[in-house]
Formats: structure tokens, C-alpha cells, sequence
């Protein structure tokens, strides 16, 4: 729906009545499975094109810096979760991409750091971009955990992958906005459960 005229309040009262719509189970497992990953000391990988990239690399800033206390990360004994995003080596991204084609961007980083046990998330609204695919593909043959965020029908990524969250919806801008928004709850419940303190609970208003 790019391009509808919508004004600010529909635009908003869209967006609830989207996030309204979310499987809230499949949003805990996304957070179980990363939680999982800090106390078995696996890494977790995120990757994405686009707005789906920027937004993996988002995600893996706020999980290595924010699932502690501002002041446990001076501490260098604490248990820290590992994580990175396959977006944000632009050298390596820029070699392989022209020295054998875009579609191995995330894979060829896998394959380096990629071990069983780690967790690959994988962004794609439309489900379809071969990159990821061709990630999540390398990925489920080599005992590692795939997880997609997905829009529209979902595409292909949708049927590789071993769990993901998905937004129904043909809006990429509204799908994107989703899937860092509820991330931020996945981040908050991570934090909670590194720190002892037990799932995340909103405060009731």
C-alpha cells in the first residue's frame, strides 16, 4: 500500500490494529532462542537488505550493548551475549559482491564464522531476496537455528526457515517498522533474563 493517503491518526490507528494482529508466542520464541544462545555461548547472526539491513544492524548494536547494566559493562568478567550483524562489513560485502555475486554476501560470512548451535536471524520482507535465502539454506545444513522476520506472503523464507515471526501485510514500510518494534520488547526480555530478573513484564498504565 505505498503510496495510500493516509493521515497521521489512521496512520497510527493502522499500526495498532497491525501490531494487534502479531503472534506474541512467535515474538517469546525470538526471544527464547536468543536468550538460549547467551547461556549456551552461541553467537547470533543477523542479516538483511535495504532497511531490513540497517535494521539487523540495529539489532545486534542494542543486543551487544544492551542486554547488561550500564555499569556491568565495565565489568570484564560478566557473560556477554555474542552477536553480529552480516551487514556491516562493508569491505567484505563490497569484495564478494564483485568478485562472485551478491547472492553470497551473507552465506560467504557464514561459512567463516558459522558454527552448530548459533542462531541465524534472517530479515526479508519479501522472503525472496536470494541472499538470504542462500544464508538461511547453508545455514539449516549445518545444525545452526534459523529465524526469519518476514512480510507479505512470506516468500520462501517463510518455508526454509525453522521458526520466524511474520507480518501478513503488503506494506514494506509499515512491515519494517514492525519488525524493530517488537524487537525492542525481544530486547527488553533478554535483558531481563541475563540480569535475573525473570521475563519482561510491561508496567500496566
Amino acid at each position: 500500500m505505498l503510496g495510500a493517503t493516509l493521515d497521521s491518526k489512521a496512520y497510527l490507528g493502522r499500526l495498532n490494529a497491525e501490531l494487534e494482529r502479531i503472534d506474541q508466542a512467535a515474538m517469546e520464541r525470538w526471544a527464547d532462542w536468543i536468550y538460549e544462545a547467551w547461556e549456551q555461548g552461541n553467537w547470533v547472526y543477523i542479516f538483511g537488505n535495504g532497511g531490513s539491513g540497517t535494521t539487523a544492524s540495529h539489532m545486534s548494536e542494542d543486543l551487544g550493548k544492551s542486554t547488561l547494566h550500564e555499569k556491568d559493562l565495565y565489568d570484564d568478567g560478566r557473560k556477554r551475549l555474542k552477536v553480529l550483524s552480516l551487514t556491516d562489513n562493508a569491505g567484505w560485502l563490497m569484495a564478494v559482491g564483485n568478485d562472485l555475486d551478491y547472492d553470497q554476501i551473507f552465506v560467504q560470512q557464514l561459512m567463516n564464522y558459522g558454527s552448530a548451535g548459533d542462531v541465524a536471524i534472517a530479515i526479508s520482507g519479501s522472503g525472496n531476496s536470494a541472499n538470504v535465502l542462500n544464508a538461511v539454506d547453508w545455514a539449516n545444513r549445518h545444525g545452526l537455528k534459523t529465524f526469519g522476520l518476514t512480510g507479505y506472503s512470506g516468500g520462501q523464507l517463510k518455508t526454509m526457515q525453522q521458526d520466524g515471526l511474520h507480518v501478513e501485510l503488503d506494506d514494506m514500510g509499515m512491515v519494517e517498522s514492525i519488525h524493530l518494534c517488537l524487537f525492542h520488547w525481544v530486547l527488553n526480555d533478554v535483558f531481563a533474563r541475563i540480569n535475573g530478573e525473570g521475563r519482561y513484564q510491561t508496567e500496566a498504565v
